[in-house]
């Protein structure tokens, strides 16, 4: 099945678990994005792959407008109900693809995407459609999981994330986002990184991973040498893998005036 229609068919059967959860709901993540933002009243602002629409409510009440787009119609109709259920009315619901915008150049003040390029097979065409759509001074505001630097601590975490969700492209490095990001054409402005815990019968409950995939996908990280145990501080509970440690990543990036 080609990528772009497994995100569609994953995320539109379990819309309703990312608007609840706590993870995608809350985190200090969200609440560093909106603090460091600087949004103001005249900000236009574009949410990509909005998902249960956080980002999106978050923004709502601070800026002129905001623009929430998912290319999955279950998952942007369940923002919207949600959102809308805030009392927010100045927020538009657009289907469409994070590699091609549907939206003119110049069009949007500040650009956001949180916990969602990891499921982008295209990440430079991702980029360079933030950039092209920012107004210049405009700012790209990113959060996603990432992968560490180490090449074996790499390959173990995407695998891990793609035995549990066959959606999940890659979650890229740090050094890789730089690359990516300066490369288009924006200035970096700041990075920081935060530490995720993931519980991991709740984290397998997201996508609904069947019981023998779960036990295999336990299995594989808990026979892994010991460094990546210890990287990833994989955590037990009466005979079972109870949690490990992930990290994520905010980049605050501008576009040239």
């Amino acid at each position: 099945m080609d990528v772009k229609k497994q995100v569609q068919t994953q995320f539109g059967k379990h819309a309703q678990n990312y608007v609840t959860s706590p993870g995608h709901a809350k985190g200090n993540d969200l609440a560093a994005l909106a603090a460091m933002a600087d949004a103001v009243q005249e900000d236009v602002l574009l949410d990509i792959a909005t998902g249960g629409g956080h980002v999106a409510n978050a923004f709502a009440p601070l800026v002129k407008e905001v623009t929430a787009l998912d290319l999955t119609p279950d998952m942007l109709n369940t923002a919207e109900r949600f959102i809308q259920g805030n009392g927010h009315t100045n927020v538009t619901f657009v289907q469409g693809d994070a590699e091609q915008l549907p939206f003119a150049a110049n069009t949007f003040t500040k650009v956001t995407c949180r916990i969602a390029p990891h499921h982008f097979p295209d990440i430079t065409a991702f980029v360079q459609e933030s950039f092209r759509v920012l107004q210049p001074g405009g700012m790209f505001l990113m959060i996603d999981n990432v992968a560490p630097e180490a090449d074996d601590l790499d390959i173990f975490y995407n695998t891990v994330e793609q035995k549990r969700d066959p959606s999940h492209v890659r979650a890229c490095k740090k050094s890789e986002w730089l690359r990516y990001t300066e490369t288009a054409g924006f200035a970096i402005r700041h990075l920081t990184t935060f530490s995720k815990t993931f519980v991991f019968e709740a984290w397998c409950r997201m996508m609904s991973v069947p019981p023998a995939v779960q036990e295999e996908l336990q299995s594989f990280m808990l026979t892994a040498p010991a460094h990546i145990q210890q990287h990833f501080q994989l955590q037990m509970q009466n005979g079972s893998l109870y949690s490990f440690q992930g990290q994520s990543m905010l980049l605050i990036c501008q576009k040239p005036e």
